[in-house]
């Protein structure tokens, strides 16, 4: 089994270093959070002192971090994993970044002879608990093949979508549909609630049709039970739009419907709810239609 650096143990991250040590992996972990690393280390993994030291003791070195400007500092800067890599190590940065950012990151990388995939991932932190991630990468064929028994080992599917930048590229599509389809289920689910139709049974009624889709799967019994426990937060998916648009904005690719989410999350960062889950898009519509979409009470309740 590989030797494997894990930097960024939060929502996450620490599930996937959790697998990684169920699948037999020896782990070095690093976050700026003390308690983490202690609690990763009482399940069997080693402690590191710093994202270089942690490169220093591991042939591949997983980041999963909050935002670019935080992989850039981590991977590059003082103290960072280029400091301890090893040349023919692989660095593979899972956070959701822009794919601008992945190429820069890999050609400084590559000046050391260190390897880079970017390998952004979709499902959020129940996949990351139960190891079903969907795994998004890009990179050389090579770096792939070498690391999937790790991908394997945290996600159910793993696919190179092309070199370095590609993986960042295709879960920005993969955010694009996210979004847009959970603004679609409450648009849908204010409209049943107004119109005095109980939402579950409408929920019950269209999922096994075209309407259907693992996203309203996982979002409308959310919505339903009013649990805006995040396993993706509205800060992150800003972010994450933030990313999709600039890109957007570089190609000459207009995305109007991406846009006009970016508005309704941007609305609900006013309203103070960063910290909630992405189904709490729904509040938005709720707020404008004055209703609010739950579960009917039994009968003789």
């Amino acid at each position: 089994m590989s030797k494997i650096g894990f930097i960024g143990l939060g929502i996450m991250g620490k599930p996937m270093s959790r697998n990684l040590l169920k699948a037999g992996h020896q782990l070095v972990v690093y976050d700026i959070d003390q308690s983490a690393i202690h609690e990763l280390a009482s399940v069997g993994a080693q402690p590191g002192a710093s994202p270089s030291d942690v490169a220093a003791k591991s042939e591949v070195i997983i980041t999963m971090l909050p935002n670019s400007a935080i992989v850039k500092t981590v991977i590059l800067g003082k103290d960072g994993v280029i400091e301890g890599a090893r040349s023919g190590s692989i660095v593979i940065d899972m956070s959701s970044i822009s794919p601008q950012v992945s190429r820069e990151i890999a050609a400084s990388l590559s000046q050391k002879g260190i390897h880079m995939i970017d390998a952004p991932v979709s499902g959020g932190e129940p996949k990351a608990i139960d190891g079903t991630l969907s795994i998004m990468a890009g990179g050389s064929q090579a770096d792939f093949d070498r690391v999937l028994p790790i991908f394997k080992a945290m996600g159910s599917s793993a696919v190179l979508t092309g070199s370095n930048g590609a993986g960042s590229v295709t879960k920005l599509a993969n955010q694009i549909i996210v979004q847009l389809n959970i603004a679609a289920v409450s648009e849908a689910l204010v409209l049943a609630t107004k119109a005095d139709v109980d939402p579950e049974l409408v929920f019950n009624a269209i999922r096994g049709g075209l309407a259907g889709s693992a996203v309203m799967e996982a979002k409308a019994p959310m919505m339903l039970d009013r649990n805006f426990k995040p396993g993706g937060t509205l800060r992150i998916n800003i972010k994450d739009i933030g990313n999709v648009l600039e890109t957007s904005h570089e190609l000459g690719v207009p995305l109007p419907l991406t846009a006009s989410v970016m508005e309704i999350l941007q609305s609900l960062k006013a309203d103070g709810m960063l910290e909630m889950d992405h189904s709490a898009i729904v509040r938005y519509y709720e707020k404008l239609a004055n209703v609010e979409v739950a579960r009917k009470p039994a009968v003789g309740q």
